[in-house]
């Protein structure tokens, strides 16, 4: 197997796998995330409150994490938090350290640092605060009602802040409910990413293998097909396939993988 592990790269002319993370990460440009792009920078413009649903594997936290470092630190200050170990304390204490301000221990106290220090940046320092609330599915129902009041300025709110919701479908449930109508009527963005279609999945392919210098053919079109109909067009599921096929096809010592060795990565990923 380590022998394996070192020599699929070369077979199939691989600089790197592109396929896992690792130190070169190849970003592909699916139309889907152009779409996610072109919606973030509206709510960029706009200011208030945004929305970004996808089932697992679908690349939220990757295209959101791509657009943000993209942004001009001189104009906006990201704050990116994820939820799913985060108590209510802990959430506000992150914002408050997030911010370049000490933290309190009651949340009213820290309530009213975090207000002050968002209208500061934005009346001082005009910077435009943008807040990402990762794996917000997990939020408690208390800290979703607090988000209307905490970014309830004396003006509009809107002038001051960007606040991005990112989770799974079912963020989209729990803001549906009645408790949650302030919030949702200040929603100004709301996308759901899809699974990227047949054309769109061979392209992400072909994309991830060109960006690490690859000038073969890596997979046969039945392969392909294969990979994208076992993947169901969710990227994180056609990386994790792609990644078996290299190794099961490098054991294999096939040139060009084929179809059956797709298969017997899907059924290794569906062991593992």
């Amino acid at each position: 197997a380590g022998r394996a592990i070192m020599n699929y790269t070369g077979r199939y002319g691989l600089e790197i796998n592109p396929f896992i993370k690792n130190g070169k990460d190849v970003l592909v440009e699916t139309n889907e995330y152009k779409e996610v792009k072109f919606r973030l920078n509206y709510l960029l413009q706009t200011k208030g409150f945004g929305v970004l649903t996808g089932g697992a594997g679908r690349g939220k936290t990757t295209s959101v994490r791509q657009w943000a470092n993209e942004l001009n630190p001189a104009a906006y200050k990201v704050v990116y938090i994820s939820l799913s170990t985060v108590t209510v304390i802990e959430f506000y204490r992150q914002m408050a350290l997030n911010l370049g301000i000490e933290p309190y221990y009651k949340k009213v106290d820290n309530f009213r640092a975090i207000q002050t220090i968002i209208e500061k940046y934005k009346r001082e320092k005009r910077i435009t605060p943008v807040f990402i609330f990762d794996e917000a599915n997990y939020m408690k129902s208390g800290i979703l009602n607090d988000l209307k009041i905490l970014f309830n300025f004396e003006m509009d709110s809107k002038d001051y802040a960007v606040v991005l919701l990112v989770g799974l479908p079912q963020l989209n449930n729990q803001l549906r409910l009645s408790s949650h109508e302030p919030l949702r009527q200040r929603i100004i963005m709301s996308h759901n990413l899809e699974n990227l279609n047949e054309e769109e999945a061979k392209r992400y392919i072909k994309e991830k293998l060109d960006g690490v210098g690859c000038h073969q053919e890596v997979f046969d079109n039945n392969a392909l097909n294969a990979i994208i109909n076992a993947s169901n067009g969710i990227p994180r599921m056609i990386n994790q396939i792609c990644n078996k096929s290299l190794l099961i096809g490098e054991q294999k010592q096939e040139m060009i993988i084929s179809m059956e060795t797709v298969m017997d990565a899907v059924n290794d990923n569906e062991l593992s």
